[in-house]
């Protein structure tokens, strides 16, 4: 005759451990999945808060050549004013300006990590507000004139470019602090 558990204290504290355990496995799972959770929160609200870059992107041209001369046969640039492409082997120096430079000269100080801020002479007071603007920056920021440009000012970068109808220092600013120093040498 098979035995029946004679002691009911001793049942009941092994239902109540069965019972201890089940809670402790089911306060685990719940703070597995509200960890899971809180990161998922933080990395969907860091994405959200990131900026996006300024401008408008270009597409980096294939052809990224050194040419002899600003004048030296190379495809047409797929942007206007350039943000990448054939250029010469030296850079035009940064800082300002007062004559128009080679789009194939600066192309290479694009590809050194620099912006490029060109101006179409438009409106005195803005070209004197970026000539101030840009000698803040001691390096990798060239301010030059662009007479044919159909707009007042377009900011470059590598594979980068906005065109502005008018000067929102914010905006440049904006712009520089994005992409300076960002070397794209392969």
């Amino acid at each position: 005759m098979a035995k029946k558990n004679s002691n009911p204290a001793k049942k009941a504290r092994a239902d109540q451990r069965r019972e201890e355990a089940k809670k402790k496995k089911t306060i685990r799972t719940w703070l597995w999945v509200g960890g899971v959770l809180l990161v998922l929160a933080a990395v969907i609200t860091f994405v959200i808060q990131q900026n996006p870059l300024p401008g408008e992107a270009v597409e980096i041209m294939k052809d990224q050549s050194h040419i002899d001369e600003p004048t030296s046969p190379h495809e047409p640039y797929n942007s206007d004013p350039p943000t990448s492409g054939p250029h010469t082997e030296y850079i035009a120096n940064w800082g300002v300006h007062k004559e128009a430079v080679p789009f194939e000269t600066l192309v290479h100080n694009l590809e050194d990590g620099g912006v490029v801020i060109y101006h179409s002479q438009s409106a005195d007071d803005a070209v004197a507000r970026l000539e101030k603007l840009v000698g803040g920056y001691q390096e990798r920021v060239v301010l030059a004139p662009y007479p044919e440009m159909k707009n007042a000012i377009t900011l470059t970068a590598w594979g980068r470019i906005d065109r502005l109808e008018a000067l929102d220092e914010t905006r440049v600013v904006d712009f520089i602090e994005a992409f300076i120093g960002i070397d794209h040498h392969k």
